[in-house]
This record gives structure tokens, C-alpha cells and sequence, in this order.
């Protein structure tokens, strides 16, 4: 699928967006929707189906959309993480139940909490008492929760149960048990999703390092998750920005075999006028380089996002 025309540009942002809008509604009154299982089902093939139509402008929609803005933090970050556990299932080769199992916990995995996280994400001050309390439960109220809203998937219950759990790190991927295994999966993109975005307090980290600070800090036994996440979606995915060893700034918007050298739409050149059209540039097949991953919120200019993906 291609982005020619701004109208084609805001349909496909507005299908990301309703997605994530009808996320928020079910995540933020549970108990008021009917028939909650088989919506969660509902979202999770909505998802998919945009991600079928272009993985790419999916994940550049979706970075942008997480790293951009704290408002809606707590279905913005169900939704990335849905996403990232669907693409590491696949790269992984998970069997259906299990990437099924993953990804509706990745949907659901903070219910408990959904007005408290949208609550922190926009809050200076830090947790209260009260709060980091309900951050401790929410895991296994959320379980709860689902259970008695009819959620008969214990592989689901039980991954959201332990996606906080540190005792999932032990043993290796494959071999451990399934609920641990998923549960390591989720607690890595969970972690990561939560370092990309921004909130109030704090600007969100670039796609990069925050990769590099959940493998070096998470021990041997995550570099196989976090190794498959950077196969699935690249070291700098489509969406997020990069300072090139020409000193101009690009957007990255599509993946490429290699991992570290995607395709990118340089937006700024080396004095940092923005370039009107954008420049594609494939960093595997030539010069300049990328030599940094940059926080979106590094990028103060605003930029016609159908151009640049309509160059991809």
C-alpha cells in the first residue's frame, strides 16, 4: 500500500486512530461492554488487518502516534505492544494459541490501571503511596478482572498475571514454560513501549536506546527477545528519527534486511532547513550513514508526513 495524496495519508491515520480510540473505550469501562472477550478478538483482527495492507506505514503511524504525544498514554501503549508481541511471535515462530494468548494480554495487560497510567502520564509530581500501590496489584487485579468478565483463555490470564514477574528471566526461551515464556516477552515490550513514549516528567527515549538499555540491563536471558525485536522492526523503525553521518536528519520509513540500515526520508539537511520535498536515501546501499538514533522529541519542525511516506 502506497501514501500518494493527503487524503490517503489521513483515512489510514484515522484507522490507527479509531483503533486506539475503541481500545481506550473498552479498556476504560470494562465492565459497561458487552461481550469484552470477543471485542478484544474484534481489535486484535482490526489490528492485524492493517498491519497485512503495510507493516511498514503501520509501525511509522504507530511511532509516531506513541512518541508524539502522553495524551491517551494507556491505550496508545496497549496498542504498540500489541503490535511489537504480534511481530515477535511471528519472527519467533510461536505457535497461533500462543501469539494469540500474547498478544490479547498485551491489549489488556494494564485494564486495572488504565486511568491511573493515563493519570501518571501526564502528573509532575511522583507516585503517591496510594498509587504505586495499585502499580504493584494491577497485574493480578487485571487477571481478575478478566476472568470475571469471561475470559476462559488461562494463557492469557496467567500472562497477564506474570508480566511483571522477574522470576520469568530464568531459563532459556524455548524450553521454560509457556506462560513464562510469554510473560518475558511482554514484560520486554512493555518495558520498551513505556521508554519511547513521553509523559509529563520526562521526554521519551529514542527507539535505540531504549533497546540497547533493556538488553544490557535485562541480562543474556532477554537478548533473545530483544534481538528478535530488533529483527522484526529494526534498530531505528519506521517512524522514528535519525541524525545521519552527514550531520542531515532523516525519518526512517521502511525496514530493510538489515536491521541497522533501513530506508529513510532525510527532512533536515546539515543546517537544519527543513528539505521541501524530503530526500529518500537507502543507508544499506550507499552513503551517508546512520550515526544516531534521536528522541522525537529532539525534532522541533513539523513535517508533511504523506510526502515523506509517498517517497516510500
Amino acid at each position: 500500500m502506497t501514501v500518494q495524496t493527503e487524503n490517503e495519508y489521513e483515512d489510514l491515520l484515522s484507522l490507527w486512530s479509531d483503533l486506539e480510540s475503541g481500545l481506550g473505550m473498552i479498556l476504560g469501562s470494562p465492565d459497561s461492554t458487552q461481550e469484552f472477550e470477543q471485542r478484544v478478538w474484534q481489535y486484535d483482527r482490526w489490528m492485524q488487518d492493517l498491519l497485512r495492507r503495510d507493516p511498514d506505514l503501520g509501525l511509522y503511524l504507530l511511532f509516531q502516534l506513541a512518541t508524539n504525544s502522553p495524551v491517551g498514554y494507556s491505550a496508545s501503549h496497549a496498542l504498540i505492544s500489541a503490535v511489537l508481541c504480534h511481530l515477535i511471535a511471528k519472527e519467533l515462530g510461536l505457535p497461533k494459541t500462543e501469539r494469540d494468548s500474547l498478544v490479547h494480554a498485551a491489549l489488556t495487560m494494564n485494564m486495572a490501571m488504565t486511568g491511573l497510567q493515563d493519570q501518571l502520564a501526564e502528573q509532575m509530581e511522583k507516585p503517591s503511596g496510594l498509587q504505586l500501590a495499585a502499580i504493584s496489584a494491577h497485574a493480578a487485579k487485571t487477571s481478575l478482572m478478566l476472568a470475571n468478565l469471561g475470559v476462559m483463555d488461562e494463557l492469557w490470564l496467567d500472562t497477564v498475571n506474570l508480566h511483571h514477574d522477574e522470576s520469568t528471566d530464568k531459563g532459556e526461551l524455548r524450553v521454560i514454560p509457556t506462560v513464562q515464556r510469554l510473560a518475558r516477552i511482554l514484560r520486554m515490550v512493555d518495558r520498551y513501549a513505556a521508554m519511547i513514549s513521553p509523559r509529563k516528567t520526562r521526554e521519551g527515549r529514542s527507539a535505540t536506546d531504549s533497546m540497547r538499555s533493556i538488553i544490557t540491563n535485562s541480562g543474556p536471558r532477554h537478548d533473545e527477545v530483544g534481538h528478535a525485536l530488533v529483527r522484526a522492526v529494526g534498530l531505528c523503525p519506521p517512524g522514528t528519527y535519525v541524525r545521519l553521518d552527514s550531520s542531515e536528519v532523516a525519518v526512517v520509513v521502511r525496514r530493510s534486511n538489515q536491521p541497522n540500515l533501513p530506508h529513510v526520508a532525510i527532512v533536515l539537511n546539515e543546517g537544519g532547513m527543513v528539505l521541501n520535498p524530503p530526500r529518500l536515501h537507502r543507508t544499506a546501499i550507499s552513503s551517508p550513514r546512520i550515526k544516531a538514533a534521536l528522541a522525537t522529541s529532539a525534532i522541533r519542525q513539523r513535517f508533511n508526513h504523506h510526502l515523506i511516506l509517498g517517497l516510500a
